[in-house]
């Protein structure tokens, strides 16, 4: 079947990109000394950071949905894959030089690689793909509640096993998005997603304003945006500090 592009959902990815971009520049220039903030504990940062993932996730779930009902095949789906494999690799290797003691092994394009195979394998659940996305986001409280019962599990924290997500403390890391419970949004977008093309789909026909054209234009090429935007404004704002001295 033709693949047709919904500008809607691609405004929706595109919002969460300029609301990433700007998180990433502020913590660029703590990084740089040019802001005071802490973006590991202070709430203001950390919970923006949880709705920028969720919303990255949620549009990924939304984007198999399309593909689902597009009967998008197995071959333009590992073509994506292996896209965004390799950027995740990339991405790790950037973090070792850029911060060798809090590298990225498992953040996000690491944990939407793998949750889109489960995703696309489980696409015709319908229904239950509600139940299955609050199941996943319930393990983050049961995986701390069985930790603190059962001491033993305590090898989940690491990092062979913390890619799932079943751990009782955060890895030392710079990005962290295992599996669990971050499945469960992707699994939330993924039926709503079956739920707006089934039940709303004027919804998501609609045409965006002209003032959001960039937005939608942003969400098509989400991930060159995401691969290219840090090194450009790190290479910026080292090449300002260089000046500056």
């Amino acid at each position: 079947m033709s693949v047709k592009r919904f500008d809607s959902i691609d405004a929706l990815r595109g919002v969460a990109i300029v609301w990433m971009t700007v998180f990433h520049f502020s913590f660029d220039l703590s990084h740089f000394g040019r802001l005071h903030a802490d973006f590991y504990r202070d709430p203001f940062w950390t919970l923006q950071r949880t709705c920028i993932v969720s919303l990255f996730l949620f549009c990924a779930g939304l984007g198999q949905a399309i593909a689902y009902e597009q009967q998008q095949g197995w071959p333009r789906f590992w073509k994506r894959w292996l896209q965004v494999a390799g950027c995740a690799l990339l991405v790790t290797a950037g973090s070792v030089w850029m911060f060798p003691r809090s590298y990225i092994y498992f953040g996000v394009l690491h944990g939407i690689a793998v949750m889109l195979v489960i995703v696309r394998l489980t696409s015709g659940w319908g229904r239950w793909l509600w139940l299955a996305g609050a199941i996943a986001l319930s393990m983050k409280p049961l995986a701390e509640a069985a930790h603190a019962a059962w001491p033993m599990l305590d090898f989940l924290n690491d990092k062979p096993w913390n890619w799932l997500g079943l751990v009782s403390r955060k890895p030392v890391t710079e990005d962290y998005v295992p599996v669990f419970p971050w499945l469960g949004v992707m699994w939330w977008g993924m039926a709503a997603g079956q739920w707006l093309l089934r039940q709303r789909r004027s919804w998501v026909n609609a045409a965006v304003p002209a003032v959001a054209s960039p937005l939608s234009w942003l969400g098509r090429w989400s991930l060159s945006w995401y691969m290219l935007h840090q090194p450009v404004m790190i290479g910026a704002m080292m090449a300002l500090q260089a000046v500056a001295k």
